[in-house]
């Protein structure tokens, strides 16, 4: 089992605004407090998980809908109820809610960021963590779900989950 947690919270000092991006994503000043991300969102931060795999010789992941319920529940979570952790406040570990949601696989392992507005932002974020890098270019993994959320102090919460 792969554990890996990054501490730091980053936020972004500057929004920078891809127009795709953020028409996929709920807009600032949303009625609703936490939203999440919607299949476009989602399936940009796997395309560019996938290019930064195929650099390294690492076949692409493909999309496991239980580790995708698992990290859109934890970035709503963290959205809703305002933190920022791989653990949630009523203590289940990552692990955990993968488990909870039925994924099985021998290899299991998390991305966490808030702050960063489209998936660009945020994978450029990850590529520059040597531990979520780590994580992107495991080839040992096979698949991925990808959550995102708007709300909270950070605004803007994702979750990658990944598994093998």
């Amino acid at each position: 089992m792969q554990l890996n947690s990054s501490s730091s919270r980053t936020r972004l000092g500057l929004v920078i605004a891809a127009s795709a991006a953020l028409a996929a994503t709920p807009a600032i000043g949303s009625s609703q407090p936490a939203e999440g991300a919607t299949v476009s969102v989602q399936n940009q931060v796997i395309q560019l998980v996938n290019v930064q795999r195929t650099k390294v010789g690492c076949r692409a992941l493909v999309l496991d809908a239980r580790l995708s319920r698992a990290a859109q529940a934890h970035s709503i979570d963290m959205a809703k109820r305002r933190y920022f952790s791989h653990t949630s406040l009523d203590g289940r570990t990552f692990a955990q809610r993968i488990r909870a949601q039925g994924y099985t696989g021998s290899l299991i392992g998390e991305n966490i960021a808030a702050g960063y507005p489209t998936p660009k932002a945020v994978m450029d974020a990850w590529m520059k963590s040597p531990g979520h890098k780590a994580n992107i270019l495991n080839c040992r993994y096979r698949a991925i779900g990808v959550g995102s959320a708007v709300g909270g102090p950070y605004r803007y919460y994702w979750t990658q989950d990944l598994g093998g």
